[in-house]
């Protein structure tokens, strides 16, 4: 699986752009805030329907116009497909693969298979179970549109449900939602179970090698509730969740946790231990999906070699053949003298031109 093409109309500060891609290793370097991110940022919309870091179109839209246009072109095999995205300000959004609208955005996942890993990322261990959470869900939505649909039911069912709680409705009627909730939520704490067995043994091999075998890595799913106890929790707490007006229990609650030789990595672990975790998980991803699914996903670096050490940087580069990457920087000096078949390009101001 390739990114073949990629077209941009008035998105973010660029206001046009049209390019080839390279299979292998594609750059775009350039100082700061010039618009690399914004490329990235596009790809990964055409993979998940929505930006990693905005769920306002409006802030999308290059400044003074009322829409702005995403085209991508992927090739599997023999054949390609095209999405289309068409943002508004009004926040409606269109999109179409291969010129068929799309109702439902779980309907684009699996057409573009992305890892995007950017120096956020490097934070998943230290920050809260809410971005655990997500990034368990990004990864499990593009490997199983069944999961994707599992959990936008499950967020519906629990959003009714609270605002239920809050009016303090006859209980009788929160019986349905209750039985709706454990429903879709055992679904998804199964399907979780499974990701994490399977990424857990992926990661752990890959932070062996970096490592050079002094640590070893687990990665545990922490779920909030079992699936044999899901509903039964949720009437047991059903007087707590009326007083508080929200749900207490579920699958919204879940975590992860990370144990280097045995150690919680999030109360002990070093910053470079830390984001040693980080790139293990995200190196594993693209062998679990691949597993999955036939086909190497894309890989999205955002800056990340920059936060890392020397001996780090060095594992990403030679991870990374075989698959293509889209990587942004400020430098190529390390770039050129690590990778071959490497495509250049230059951005500034919002303007993209091939080196």
């Amino acid at each position: 699986m390739v990114i073949k093409n990629l077209s941009l109309i008035d998105y973010r500060n660029i206001e046009k752009l049209n390019i080839d891609l390279s299979p292998d290793v594609n750059v775009f370097y350039g100082d700061n805030a010039q618009g690399k991110t914004n490329i990235l940022e596009s790809m990964y919309m055409c993979a998940t329907g929505r930006s990693q870091r905005t769920h306002i179109s409006k802030e999308i839209i290059r400044f003074g116009c009322d829409s702005a246009h995403i085209q991508l072109i992927v090739a599997k095999d023999n054949f390609t497909d095209k999405i289309n995205i068409h943002l508004k300000s009004n926040n409606k959004k269109g999109i179409a693969i291969n010129n068929i609208p799309v109702r439902n955005v779980n309907e684009l996942f699996g057409t573009v298979n992305i890892i995007f890993f950017s120096p956020e990322d490097l934070l998943l261990v230290k920050e809260g179970p809410s971005q655990r959470r997500k990034y368990m869900d990004i990864e499990l939505c593009q490997l199983s549109k069944i999961y994707a649909d599992n959990l936008s039911r499950y967020y519906k069912i629990l959003k009714e449900r609270n605002a239920l709680l809050k009016n303090k409705t006859d209980e009788t009627a929160l019986d349905v939602y209750d039985l709706q909730l454990a429903k879709y939520g055992v679904k998804i704490i199964n399907d979780r179970t499974e990701f994490v067995k399977n990424l857990n043994e992926r990661a752990d091999n890959i932070h062996r090698d970096i490592t050079s075998q002094k640590e070893n890595l687990q990665v545990k799913y922490v779920p909030n509730v079992s699936a044999v106890d899901f509903e039964k929790k949720l009437i047991k707490n059903r007087d707590k969740d009326i007083f508080y007006g929200t749900t207490s229990v579920g699958v919204h609650k879940d975590d992860l946790s990370f144990y280097i030789n045995g150690v919680n990595a999030r109360d002990f672990g070093s910053q470079g231990q830390q984001r040693t975790v980080c790139l293990s998980l995200k190196l594993a991803e693209v062998e679990l999906i691949e597993s999955k699914t036939g086909y190497k996903p894309v890989l999205l670096l955002d800056d990340v070699l920059s936060e890392l050490d020397r001996s780090r940087q060095l594992y990403i580069l030679h991870s990374i053949k075989n698959i293509q990457t889209i990587i942004t920087s400020t430098g190529i000096d390390d770039i050129k003298d690590n990778i071959s078949d490497v495509k250049f390009f230059y951005v500034k101001n919002g303007v993209v031109s091939e080196y």
